[in-house]
């Protein structure tokens, strides 16, 4: 059976590839049969990875000391970010039920139950929501070197609904839509982020400042600076990777939320287990109407128990859907709740025990070991979101709106984790001055929910969208669910917005700062791909035969004759069809044509290893002795190296000596008409394109080894690119000048393609924006 293909590849009918006599109506139709396409292959796209069994259950394990450190630590301060005085026994109810309820709602329901469904192949976070939306609608453009391995699967207009089909013609049609959609995107990415540097900083800072529990005297210069060594240490232990920090982390995690548990369940039987009387939302409502405009504003402290939530789904790539579900109902989400539950039962018999709630209802003879064990778990809180950091900027790397800085995937047997070293100690850097500037976990605190909530919120209409255009679900089911989870949202973004003046804008302007980059970096790769477009030909439009049969440029290009090189030219494509921008300015500058020249495609896939079978896929065009050659690599698949001659030449040769079995799509005046139209050279009557006597099979395979063995020489393009003031205005001018100083300061170099530096040739050409 025919591998499937995505529904921007055009493929053949019959009909198309051997055409009646004499039908060839164009160039594009000769082209079309005489260049042949390039497969791609199911596997080429990314898919998502299933675990079962003790995999799972390993996964759940490292998800637990990954994700959950955050969230988990929450029952350290939410009643004492909540409360100010001595609560009532009502307050004190309406506080748990609140807790209780946004536990169940935000996290079990919305997050664990719907939220992770909406990823796109195993990725997680706002981001992936957008593009796994731009798969199913065209709301955004693809990266061309990469357009192939997207798999698109937009709906027929027929399968939707006529709501679902009005809401994606509106997204697709509307700029303003795309607009307002990639900037949601981009900017709940830049929150999680801008989360990643204060996380860290709270955290530890917290769990320094829990240590005058023991000792009052500890000065505030101490515990900053423990505070920093201990998050140096903790970021210079990343390079180590998910798999093996989560599995040493885990340990502590699931010790602390085992202790909540069991102080929880000590306190309920011990002092008052009328508190689980506040399951009733009852309570809840009940707040809002005692406390009114204070208890709004107090929101602000109920919803530090649900911070770390946007790791939950951000995280997901570094495990599965599965792994995350599992840890978090079957352990997490129980403990939590036993935590709240039990801190409520003492409070509501020694309520001036609000202001430090953990360590008041420590049981007896329990207390050093708590707090040994809250302090390590504090300190490893910060690791959800450090990790959130990597995924999520691994997914603006892969989409064009942020450079491609180097990546290392630290897994082979779990493809979605990553470590990104530039980040890694930029991230180091910021937290260290942020815990250096704000010093203390209150002021802190302010900037840290509004990340949280944000986030939230965004996600919340995101997938609304989703369930639209992408699930395809009644607006009857998604319209009540939506107004359910857009209110809770609502309620706690506008308490949580009213500590921006005590200092949540330092998150906004963090994000700002970040979403303004990655936007501008997509605005100008965007125009870069205009520019490139323009200048797309095919092989005929280049090259053609002059009268002595000889090659010679199209009168386009000069039309002077081309001498020969000798040797195998192995040119870079980015692209991987059409003619290579460094083929097209090598022949017109030097005008002049190795013996064998290979066009090679590199195609990274998400994986760790492609099989020798499937790795190189070669391909001919109307140029004699001219090839496609696509090499597929994995993520530690090491591909340009000093072997890479060999590699390319043994496959050609390969491919050469396998065409002469193939049948052939051409008989007759097709032969003819195909000769004439294109003036390239054309098979003869009953053979494949390549083929043709065993003299000419003989004669491509002494070319191409004649080549290899003269000599190998590896050819790449180096563009530039230059703004036009005459086609951009002032403003953009001025975003295409700091795209541009970004481009060249982030570029990769030639020197560090791992092959003979003696056999490089670096071909420049510029491009106009």
């Amino acid at each position: 059976m025919a591998e499937p293909q995505p529904s921007h590849i055009r493929i053949l009918s019959d009909a198309e590839a051997r055409p009646e006599k004499g039908v060839y109506a164009n160039e594009k139709d000769v082209e079309s049969i005489y260049d042949e396409e390039l497969p791609t292959r199911e596997s080429d796209f990314k898919r998502r990875q299933t675990f079962k069994g003790w995999t799972l259950l390993w996964l759940a394990y490292q998800s637990t000391g990954v994700i959950y450190g955050d969230i988990g630590t929450s029952p350290l301060y939410v009643y004492s970010s909540t409360f100010s005085d001595n609560p009532s026994y009502d307050d004190l109810l309406g506080a748990l039920s609140l807790i209780i309820w946004s536990l169940t709602l935000i996290v079990s329901t919305k997050y664990v139950f719907i939220v992770l469904r909406a990823d796109d192949e195993g990725e997680g976070g706002t981001f992936a929501m957008y593009n796994l939306l731009s798969r199913y609608a065209n709301i955004a453009r693809h990266d061309p070197k990469k357009e192939k391995t997207v798999k698109l699967e937009r709906y027929k207009s027929n399968d939707l609904r006529p709501t679902n089909r009005g809401v994606r013609n509106f997204i697709e049609k509307s700029r303003i839509a795309h607009t307002i959609l990639q900037a949601l995107a981009v900017f709940g990415v830049s929150m999680i982020i801008a989360d990643g540097v204060l996380t860290p900083a709270q955290s530890v800072l917290g769990a320094i400042q829990g240590l005058r529990v023991v000792n009052e005297n500890i000065s505030t210069g101490t515990i900053i600076g423990v505070s920093c060594a201990i998050l140096v240490l903790l970021f210079l232990v990343q390079p180590f990777g998910i798999t093996k920090i989560g599995s040493t982390f885990a340990p502590v995690v699931i010790v602390w939320l085992l202790f909540n548990a069991a102080f929880g369940i000590y306190n309920l039987a011990v002092y008052d287990h009328s508190v689980l009387k506040a399951f009733s939302p009852y309570y809840a409502g009940l707040w809002f109407v005692r406390n009114k405009t204070s208890g709004w504003i107090n929101l602000g402290g109920i919803l530090l128990a649900f911070t770390g939530v946007e790791a939950l789904f951000a995280d997901l790539g570094a495990f599965s859907r599965r792994a995350v579900q599992l840890s978090w109902l079957c352990f997490a989400f129980p403990c939590l709740l036993l935590a709240y539950i039990g801190q409520a039962a003492y409070l509501s018999r020694k309520p001036e025990a609000w202001s430090n709630p953990f360590f008041e209802t420590v049981p007896p003879g329990m207390f050093y070991p708590s707090l040994v064990i809250a302090i390590l778990a504090a300190v490893v809180a910060s690791q959800a979101m450090i990790t959130s950091t990597f995924q999520l900027l691994s997914q603006v790397m892969n989409t064009s709106y942020f450079p491609q800085i180097r990546m290392i995937y630290t897994s082979e047997k779990f493809h979605g984790q990553v470590y990104i070293p530039i980040a890694n100690w930029l991230l180091m850097v910021g937290t260290v001055i942020v815990t250096a500037v704000y010093n203390n976990t209150t002021s802190l605190g302010h900037a840290y929910g509004v990340c949280v909530i944000f986030v939230t919120f965004l996600t919340t209409n995101m997938v609304t969208i989703i369930a639209t255009v992408v699930w395809r679900l009644h607006w009857a089911v998604v319209l009540p669910i939506w107004l359910v989870f857009v209110t809770l949202d609502g309620l706690y973004l506008s308490s949580a917005l009213t500590k921006v003046p005590d200092g949540a804008w330092f998150t906004l302007l963090l994000a700002v700062i970040l979403a303004a980059v990655f936007i501008l970096w997509r605005y100008g790769k965007e125009q870069q791909w205009k520019s490139e477009e323009k200048g797309r030909m095919r092989m005929t439009q280049v090259v053609v035969k002059n009268d002595s049969g000889n090659y010679r440029l199209t009168d386009s290009f000069g039309g002077g004759d081309l001498t020969h090189i000798k040797g195998l030219a192995i040119f870079f494509d980015k692209g991987g069809d059409m003619v290579p921008q460094v083929f097209e300015e090598f022949l017109r500058k030097f005008e002049a044509l190795p013996d064998v020249q290979a066009l090679l495609h590199l195609r990274a896939l998400s994986v760790p290893h492609v099989a020798e079978d499937e790795m190189v896929a070669v391909s001919q065009t109307s140029l004699r002795n001219c090839y496609r050659v696509m090499i597929r690599h994995g993520y530690n698949d090491h591909v340009v190296n000093a072997d890479l001659g060999s590699l390319v030449y043994s496959h050609v040769r390969k491919y050469i000596t396998k065409s002469a079995a193939r049948p052939s799509p051409y008989s007759g005046s097709n032969a003819e008409a195909v000769s004439s139209a294109s003036g390239v050279e054309t098979p003869q009557e009953g053979t494949a394109p390549l083929e043709g006597s065993h003299a000419r099979i003989t004669s491509r395979l002494e070319a191409i080894d004649r080549a290899y063995l003269t000599q190998t020489v590896y050819i790449v393009g180096k563009e530039q690119l230059r703004v036009l003031p005459s086609n951009n205005n002032i403003f953009k001018r001025m975003l295409l000048g700091v795209f541009l100083f970004l481009r060249e300061n982030t570029r990769t170099k030639v020197a560090s393609l791992k092959i003979p530096v003696d056999k490089l040739v670096e071909v420049g050409f510029v491009k106009e924006l």
